[in-house]
């Protein structure tokens, strides 16, 4: 704690990400893509003039959005970008969710950013139980008298999603605030929500270039909902940081988003490792939530999970192990490739079978 600080920062529980080790793991804590991104991407890393570095990105993204639009089949207007789906929260929070006597309704447990930044804003906080199979039940978000609502879908760190007809039915309920739909792990089985966005202009869905489209390193992160709320997110960015994606960031999303035939067949191959994994999982007697993301929720039954996190470190394998209430016995396994999914299973069944 410094004196330098301005009042409040002491008191804010910022949110911990993944281990990022330095010596060679086989990494499944962070829910990165195992596959490279598209030849598409390497083609421009190589050849980019790098001459226009010198000068200042294009404030509106405009090359980038309309790539996003013919994507999503929507209009350029309805599109933001960021660095990173966290930049675009961090904004949505601020422009949408800051309300006197009006309290944020979030699942219970999802993404732990959400908590984070209603911390920093000053946004209270009520959060709304999963059911016994661990799903958000939106019919228990309130209807009236609260800031907004917020969740993943699929939700993290269970991998639960719901089906669009599910969103609509709870935007037919919620007019009076905004509900945020973030869809980071969108891509693995999941139903978009974007297609109800003309419908409905109090939805906003984020998304992020990270996780179905293996860009986690270059930080590009989007919105997508009707022109008043975009407006909203681009009088926070202006107010902020005017340039938020550089040229090199733009062109390379714009290269991923044209290959739709590597998108598909990376997000093909992961979900088909998924469900090999889950099984594999439950053949060693451990407890596996259905996921149509790109990880699993587990829970071991013979031992702590802390345990099995620490024992499978030690045989070079990163897991995620949250550690904070309501979620100690279980852990978080993002989707490797082929090989590095049977080292997980393999360092298990010797936990398993072990003394």
């Amino acid at each position: 704690m410094s004196t330098f600080w301005s009042p409040g920062v002491a008191a804010l529980t910022p949110y911990v990400p993944g281990e990022q080790p330095r010596q060679r793991m086989i990494k499944l804590n962070t829910n990165e893509n195992p596959y490279p991104p598209s030849r598409g991407v390497e083609n421009v890393l190589r050849h980019f003039p790098c001459e226009q570095l010198r000068r200042y990105p294009d404030p509106e993204s405009l090359a980038l959005r309309d790539m996003l639009a013919r994507t999503y089949n929507v209009t350029r207007e309805q599109v933001f970008v960021g660095n990173g789906s966290d930049e675009v929260l961090a904004f949505a929070f601020r422009a949408f969710f800051v309300r006197d006597g009006e309290a944020l309704a979030i699942p219970e447990y999802t993404y732990s950013f959400y908590p984070v930044y209603c911390q920093l804003y000053g946004i209270e906080l009520q959060k709304i139980a999963l059911n016994d199979r661990w799903e958000i039940p939106l019919e228990h978000f309130p209807e009236k008298g609260h800031a907004g609502i917020a969740f993943a879908n699929p939700n993290a760190p269970t991998g639960h999603a719901h089906l669009r007809q599910d969103i609509k039915a709870l935007l037919e309920r919620q007019r009076e605030r905004v509900v945020l739909i973030d869809e980071a792990y969108h891509g693995f089985g999941s139903e978009s929500a974007v297609p109800l966005v003309n419908d409905h202009p109090n939805l906003l869905v984020t998304g992020t270039f990270s996780k179905s489209r293996s860009l986690a390193g270059m930080r590009i992160g989007f919105a997508i909902g009707s022109r008043a709320l975009i407006e909203g997110l681009e009088r926070i960015k202006d107010s902020f940081n005017s340039y938020p994606i550089d040229p090199l960031a733009s062109a390379v999303g714009i290269a991923a988003l044209e290959d739709t035939q590597h998108y598909d067949g990376c997000c093909r191959a992961i979900m088909a490792t998924r469900e090999a994994a889950a099984q594999a999982l439950r053949d060693l007697d451990i407890e596996v939530l259905p996921s149509r993301a790109n990880f699993l929720f587990a829970r071991p039954a013979h031992h702590a999970a802390a345990e099995v996190a620490a024992r499978l470190r030690a045989s070079g394998i990163l897991v995620r192990h949250f550690g904070t209430p309501g979620l100690s016995d279980w852990l978080r396994i993002s989707i490797g490739t082929e090989a590095e999914m049977a080292a997980l299973t393999e360092a298990l069944t010797a936990l398993h079978e072990g003394p």
